[in-house]
């Protein structure tokens, strides 16, 4: 069994991944770390777990009772987590947050669609972010083929929960019910990992993407569109990427358009690319650090992860 530590246990991060680990056939939850909660069962902050686990909160943590570590607090809070303590030789580092997306201090990103390899054999997994994913599964092909040649346009819109669970001025239910709205216009913290990331696989200095992004009046979930000029017709675009995530567990790849609720609820992503008159246009969203674990610890990657979307 792979013993599991979560530092950051209270949040939505934390609750969904629990969500998952509790049921987890390779996975011994070993402690869940909250100062605020200490004590309290995990089910009283996360209610879906009541009758899944008897687990409480624990202010204390022991690094070296776990083969794995999930950092699911703030952005900073991890390299303010490794300034206070020593990580244990051989102790796997799965972070959430943004502090290492950049791989430095020894971290491989982790998006398995594009470095799956260099996972398998990683200490350090820097999680990427929630429009970081869904963006890069969308240009991942066309960057590998060196055909990202113009502007990228995207409009992505979230859900409430990829703020976090603390409620603010626009996260506030009387708010979001009913509304839309951007933020963060062309200056989203995400670009900065896609435009390294796209620029690398391509052998570029960076790639010019303009994001719009949006909060939708919905919980969970991504769904972004991206549109960049190409010269490819729609069958040859449709089997670049089959090709490319012809090995990919769980990004699938349609002819056909898709649904937000084809991938709510699962570690799924769906890419559907169509070509308009020179103007390739893409959808996707999705979900994995469990995933990470998996590969780095030598298990089938879809392994506590095969769950049914809510098509309703």
């Amino acid at each position: 069994m792979i013993k599991v530590g979560i530092i950051g246990g209270a949040g939505y991060t934390a609750g969904e991944l629990l969500r998952i680990l509790v049921n987890h056939p390779e996975v011994e939850i070993v402690f869940v770390h909250s100062t605020s909660n200490a004590g309290n069962f995990l089910y009283d902050v996360h209610g879906g777990l009541f009758g899944d686990t008897q687990l409480r909160f624990s202010d204390s943590y022991d690094l070296d009772a776990v083969d794995v570590l999930f950092l699911c607090s703030a952005h900073g809070k991890s390299r303010e987590f490794w300034a206070e303590n020593a990580r244990p030789a051989g102790l796997k580092v799965v972070d959430l947050a943004q502090d290492y997306r950049d791989e430095s201090e020894g971290y491989v990103y982790g998006l398995p669609e594009w470095q799956r390899d260099k996972i398998l054999g990683a200490d350090k997994i820097a999680n990427p972010g929630c429009f970081a994913t869904a963006i890069q599964l969308a240009l991942l092909p066309l960057a590998a083929a060196g055909l990202l040649k113009s502007t990228v346009h995207v409009t992505a819109i979230t859900g409430s929960t990829g703020a976090g669970v603390k409620p603010s001025a626009t996260t506030h239910f009387s708010w979001r019910t009913d509304n839309l709205s951007t933020y963060k216009v062309f200056e989203h913290q995400h670009l900065k990992e896609i435009g390294r990331n796209l620029g690398i696989l391509q052998g570029a200095d960076g790639i010019d993407i303009q994001f719009v992004p949006m909060r939708g009046d919905f919980a969970r979930g991504i769904f972004a569109s991206v549109t960049v000029e190409t010269t490819l017709t729609g069958e040859a675009a449709l089997k670049l990427y089959q090709d490319y995530y012809a090995g990919a567990a769980f990004t699938f790849v349609s002819d056909r358009p898709v649904d937000l609720k084809q991938v709510v609820n699962t570690n799924k992503a769906i890419v559907a690319p169509e070509v308009h008159g020179g103007t390739l246009l893409l959808k996707g969203a999705s979900g994995q650090a469990v995933q990470n674990m998996n590969l780095i610890f030598g298990i089938p990657e879809t392994t506590g992860l095969k769950l049914k979307a809510s098509a309703f």
